[in-house]
This record gives structure tokens, sequence and C-alpha cells, in this order.
């Protein structure tokens, strides 16, 4: 008779329910449905459209990170109302600020927060992957028994994101040199501006908590006019209002700006859409970005897979 195979500690047993996870935004509920498969059920905060600076706790979020197996967050003050609870939260609940794991020689400093940081990392998917190795980190913390698992969703998503990584450097070099000005709501593509070498102007700054005044607008209309930018772009997590402004500022002084197309910034796309997965937002951005600055992009993208009517 064939003797048992010895049982693995109980810690590192596979387990028969999955992981119960809660993550802030979407970019990081996506990077732990990539990384955790079935492994993982992953509930997000903020749905399309939400600005993560200006979120606040709900009653439901409340219980739902509360009787979580781990909670996700990804810190460098992105969710700067939430962050005092999600703090308290660590101190007796297993919560982990991926965004936190970013070697500092990377991040972009702010003249606006002293001692803080620029935290829209994931606009590049270089950058990105520190973010997801560090949301695999956390689930096999949680569940070591899942940790091969982890790791096999880990290389896998990691090729997808050197994928999209790839055709963002060859896009977005197809722009002309002096077109490459990208004007937006706020201050969220400072590290996609350094990495693709485009002048990024954000009407906002970093945070939208920030307020764009009068004299900021004008003198951003002189530089459209006097520069000749001809396209400037909205986010979906943020109102429009002071876009429209902009164009309609150069408009009153004969100067032809368009709206080149909505940007995903803080938010990705709707849930069950290709744009609405990290891969699927920095291929929306990149294509939009290049095709309205004159640069040769896809109408439907990397694959083929965006919505019709980019």
């Amino acid at each position: 008779m064939l003797a048992a195979a010895p049982l693995a500690p109980a810690g590192l047993q596979a387990r028969t329910a999955p992981l119960d996870v809660v993550a802030t935004t979407g970019m990081i509920a996506d990077a732990a449905r990539q990384v955790g498969g079935d492994r993982v059920s992953v509930k997000p905060l903020m749905g399309p459209g939400v600005d993560p600076h200006s979120y606040r706790q709900t009653r439901s979020d409340i219980v739902a990170m509360t009787r979580a197996d781990l909670v996700l967050w990804h810190g460098l003050y992105l969710e700067a109302q939430l962050e005092r609870f999600l703090l308290k939260l660590a101190e007796r609940a297993n919560v982990t600020a991926v965004g936190e794991s970013m070697p500092r020689e990377k991040l972009i400093g702010h003249e606006d927060y002293e001692g803080k940081f620029d935290p829209h990392v994931w606009m590049v998917p270089e950058l990105w992957t520190h973010v997801v190795r560090a949301v695999r980190d956390a689930l096999a913390d949680a569940a070591p028994g899942d940790a091969a698992g982890f790791d096999a969703g880990l290389e896998a998503h990691l090729a997808d994101i050197a994928k999209v990584g790839d055709y963002a450097r060859r896009t977005l070099a197809t722009v002309p040199a002096g077109s490459r000005v990208l004007v937006t709501a706020h201050d969220a593509f400072g590290y996609f501006g350094r990495a693709y070498g485009y002048e990024v102007v954000g009407i906002q700054g970093i945070s939208t908590e920030s307020e764009a005044g009068l004299n900021r607008i004008e003198t951003l209309v002189d530089m459209l006019v006097q520069r000749d930018i001809r396209a400037v772009f909205v986010e979906s997590s943020v109102s429009d209002r002071n876009v429209r402004a902009l164009a309609e500022g150069a408009a009153a002084r004969g100067h032809d700006v368009s709206v080149g197309g909505e940007l995903f910034s803080d938010a990705m796309g709707v849930p069950g859409t290709y744009e609405g997965t990290y891969i699927g937002m920095i291929d929306h951005n990149v294509t939009t970005i290049a095709r309205a600055l004159g640069g040769d992009a896809p109408a439907r993208g990397m694959d083929g897979r965006l919505s019709a009517g980019l």
C-alpha cells in the first residue's frame, strides 16, 4: 500500500475559495485580476469616471474593506481623502499601498506638494510593472499556497505590458517633433511626457483638488495661439469645463483648437470592455494622442480591439 503524500504546511496549502480582494482604483483591480486569475475575487471601489484624488469612502466601502482578505491601494497621495482611513485600517487588517513600492529615483516630485510625488506612474507601462510586481507580492503574502499561480499570472501579464509599452514607444514617435505638446485637464501625464519626449501642460495641478484660475486659462490660451497648438484633450475622470474654456478662448482670438479626444487618466473604461483593462486603457490613450497630433496609429489600436469611433 502506498504511503499518503505528506500534507503541505497549513499556510502553504492552496485556498479552496478565492481570495477576497478590495482595490481602490480600477488599474490596481485589473492588476490583481490579471495576476490572480480565478484565485481571487476583486472588488474595485472606484469605477469609470471616478476621480481618486477626491473620492471618499462610503459605508459600503468600509464594510467591504473591513471584511476583505486583502485591501490594495495605490498610495503616493493619490487617494488623498482615503489615506487616513486606510492607514488606520492597516493597523488591524491586511492593507498594502502597492504604489509605494516604486523606486524613489524613478518618481517625479512636485513643487506644490513638498515631500510627495506624482502618483500617476501607470501612464508608462515600464513603470507600472513595479506596481504589478507589488500586487503579486501582496497576493502571495495573503495566500502563500497560491504563490506559484500568482507567479504564472504575473509573467503572462508582464508580457502583455511589455507589448503595449513597445506599441506606445513606436506609435508616439511618429508624431512630428514640433507637435508633441499634450494639453490636458490636470497634470496626470508627467511620466508620459518624460518617457516619450512630450511637453505636457495640465490646466490643473497633479491633484484635481487644485483649481485653475482665470489667469491660468488666459495664459494657456496665449500659449495655444502663439505656438499654433491645434488639439487639447479632455479626461474621463475630470470635468471638461476648463478644457472647453481653453478651446473657446482660442476661438475668440481666431485660433481653431479641437478636442483631440477623451483620455483615461485616473480611471479606466467601462468594466467588461477592452478599454476597461489596463492594456486597453494605455492602447486607447496612445492611439488617441498619436492620431490627434498628426502621428501614424491604426484607428482601432494595437490589435484592432479599440471601440469604433475613436
